[in-house]
This record gives structure tokens, sequence and C-alpha cells, in this order.
């Protein structure tokens, strides 16, 4: 799995301010006002940020007894420019730390405390395979560019379309654009192709090997589209790509993602709840 920072403290995705485990009075968090007054102290530490504003997002008992997690969006100004991100938080009420890790399975509590999916992510515009009136529903987040996202959408897919009367599936770009610069236009295409009514396009778009036209790195649209067009024979025009409607709608996708906290790619969502890319699709419909 890729995972790229999308909190706030550092270069143009922001990161942790900083990374402790502070000692705290037993009743601090008594009160959820006493978490923001910490969190506030702990980000003005960095002189470049000013705050205007930290609020409780989500606030979620871990499965860890008497630890409990939180999601503060922070609003501030880095440099003249308004910043909105979110950041972690956990406290068993005497310690308070940004990150906690299941020493057995290695995973972060943080998934533990992501908000679920509501109904607004299952748009007509993201719908993919399967059955739009089914119960079932799953969300893709994805980079067309991220070697794990190449072999494991085109597996979905393929796991929907064997059961397609129980399943709907929604698929979001969320390009990592600080990993794949490329994988940003190329999302665009894929949408614009979609959009079309090219078939198969999502799956197409993942087993080709883009190697052979260009680098992960490029930022030229025009050579990354002339390779889409030869090797799905599409004919979409440079244009198209610069349009207001295919810019929203992939800033849009983005901005689901960053809502719900999706850090890395690729990310799944079966029926409103974060599951592992493990997930057996087999138990679905029945």
């Amino acid at each position: 799995m890729i995972k790229q920072s999308k909190n706030l403290f550092t270069g143009k995705k922001i990161s942790t301010v900083l990374a402790l485990s502070t000692l705290l009075g037993t009743s601090l968090f008594a009160d959820d006002n006493l978490v923001l007054d910490y969190e506030k102290k702990r980000v003005s530490q960095n002189p470049n940020i000013k705050i205007k504003d930290i609020k409780i997002n989500t606030k979620k008992e871990l499965p860890i007894a008497g630890w409990t997690g939180y999601i503060l969006d922070i609003d501030a100004v880095i440099q003249g420019k308004d910043i909105k991100a979110k950041d972690f938080l956990f406290t068993n009420g005497t310690h308070i730390a940004p990150e906690l890790i299941d020493i057995k399975t290695m995973q972060s509590l943080k998934d533990s405390i992501v908000p679920n999916l509501t109904d607004k992510y299952y748009t007509k515009a993201n719908f993919i395979a399967g059955n739009e009136k089914a119960k079932n529903k799953v969300v893709l987040f994805s980079d067309p560019l991220c070697p794990f996202c190449m072999d494991y959408i085109p597996t979905v897919i393929n796991e929907v379309n064997k059961n397609k009367e129980n399943i709907a599936l929604y698929y979001y770009a969320f390009p990592l654009t600080q990993i794949h610069p490329a994988s940003l236009p190329l999302s665009k295409i894929i949408d614009i192709a979609h959009t079309k009514g090219v078939a198969d396009v999502i799956t197409k778009a993942y087993t080709t090997d883009w190697s052979k036209y260009f680098d992960e790195k490029t930022t030229d649209e025009a050579k990354i589209l002339a390779a889409f067009n030869k090797e799905l024979g599409t004919d979409i025009k440079i244009e198209e790509l610069n349009k207001k409607e295919i810019n929203s709608k992939i800033e849009k996708d983005m901005t689901m993602g960053d809502e719900v906290m999706v850090s890395g790619t690729p990310t799944i969502y079966v029926n409103g709840v974060k599951e592992s890319p493990k997930f057996n699709f087999d138990t679905l419909g029945k």
C-alpha cells in the first residue's frame, strides 16, 4: 500500500508538527475543550502556523481499554495561505500520542476511528460496475500509477462482475501527486473516457504498461494522452483535459477522500466501513 501524508504541517502537504507522547494530569481529558486546548498549544509551537480554529471532527473509543481517539479539524494560515487539514490524537486520560500501533498486527489505530461513508459517496458519476440498486456498496479510492492498485483494482472489478447483482462498485480517483505526478492527468483521461462510455476503461487503464510511454514523474499531459489514445483506441483531445468540469470532478474525488482521512491507495470501503484490501467479496450477497 502506498501512502501519502494528508496532515498539516510541512511542505505542500502538511505533516505532524511534533511526534511526542506527553504525560498529562489524569483529569485533563474529562472535558473535550481540554483536548482542543492541548492541540492548539502543540500546533502553535510552529511559528509558521497561525491557527484560526480547531474543532473535534470525530471521537471514538478504541479497541484498547481506556483509550479514546480523536480526529481534529484544523483551520489555519501558513505563509499567507488558508489551510484546512485534519490531525489525530489518542489519549487514555493520563497519556497522549499522535499515533498508536497495534504491536501484534503492526496496524495503526487511526483506521479504527476514521469516519464511515455516507450515502453521498454512492453517486452515479462514480459508479463503475455491478448493480446500482444493490444493497452492498463498495467504494475504491485509487491512484492509476500505484503499483499495488494496478494489481488490486482489476481484481476487485472482476470479483464484483462475478456477483454483479448483489454489489454496486464506485471508483474515486485519488492520485498521489507527490509520488506519481503523472497520475493526475492520467486520472482525468480515465474519467473522460469513462464518461464517454469506453468499455472496461478502468481495467484497461490499470493493466496497461504505461512505462513504455512515460515516466510516473512526468507532467506532460500531451505525452500521457497520446499514450492513452494509442493503447485504448480513443480520440480524446488535449483541450478536454483542461475543461472546468473534469478538473472539478477529480478535485471533488480527492476532497471526498480527504473527508474520510484517506491517506494511501488502494483504500476500500464496504457498506460504508473501511476494510482491508484482503476483504473477501464472497461474503457479500449471501
